[in-house]
């Protein structure tokens, strides 16, 4: 269990290169199934922009943690670190000390953050992402960005379907890493993004009580992509657009940098 956890050593963290341009997104009109939220398919202009190869890992983050991270206003937005203070966050959601050491709840039980290490840290809020984000210099990538890179990515990972349940460090066997694309875009861990959760260009919500599913909680709330440990393949796609309230930890969230 260490081993297959520790996922042999550290894929290093680079930044793929995109030249962004126009790009359309959102699930076209005879796409197939998809939800009201990613209707109808638009047209976005995108600056070059820089993807991070890899999420986060739970290693990574504890460097925040050890550099006073939750004590230091000036990388928290204002909401957040009111959240902070009011909510007594330390760490993300199931990490705990133990005699001096972290240990980290998954479903698997208790394991010690040395062996996570690797593994992409997970259960954190919006609000942690970009706190991160900004203590490494960069940000969280757009929900425009994140799909005009991974509507050329087939939909395989640490999805459901691979019984794990737990996140699994990147070069676990789960990529491709031949391919010149970001692993981890599928599966593992939803992936927060700097956008706020809003209709699309002519979004109209569906007529009756299926209208309420997504159209009314266009109001506070941001976008996560990509699907987790415990999303079904059959459920996830490019244009699927998640979203939760900027404080939310309970769900297997996590961190993707990017940069301009």
């Amino acid at each position: 269990m260490e081993e297959e956890d520790r996922g042999g050593n550290t894929v290093p963290l680079e930044f793929l290169r995109y030249d962004g341009g126009l790009v359309e997104i959102g699930q076209a009109e005879h796409g197939g199934f998809g939800f009201d939220n990613e209707r109808p398919r638009n047209r976005v202009w995108l600056e070059p922009f820089r993807l991070a190869s890899r999420l986060i890992n739970c290693g990574e983050f504890a460097e925040f943690i050890e550099d006073r991270g939750y004590e230091r206003p000036e990388l928290w937005l204002s909401a957040g670190w009111d959240a902070v203070q009011e909510r007594g966050w330390q760490a993300p959601l199931y990490w705990r000390k133990q005699r001096g050491e972290w240990m980290i709840g998954t479903l698997r039980g208790n394991q010690r953050l040395r062996v996570l290490a690797n593994s992409p840290v997970a259960h954190v809020s919006y609000f942690e992402a970009d706190a991160y984000a900004r203590w490494t210099g960069k940000r969280l990538a757009t929900e425009a960005e994140w799909e005009s890179v991974a509507e050329n990515v087939p939909v395989e990972g640490n999805l459901l379907e691979s019984g794990r349940l737990c996140p699994a460090a990147a070069g676990a066997g789960f990529d491709d890493p031949a391919l010149s694309v970001p692993q981890q875009l599928w599966g593992d861990c939803w992936e927060w993004t700097a956008s706020a959760y809003l209709g699309y260009p002519g979004f109209v919500p569906l007529e009756g009580s299926l209208g309420e599913y997504n159209g009314k909680f266009m109001s506070g709330q941001m976008v996560l992509r990509g699907g987790s440990c415990v999303t079904p393949a059959g459920h996830i796609r490019a244009s699927y657009r998640n979203f939760f309230p900027p404080e939310t930890r309970w769900q297997f969230s996590g961190i993707r940098l990017a940069s301009s």
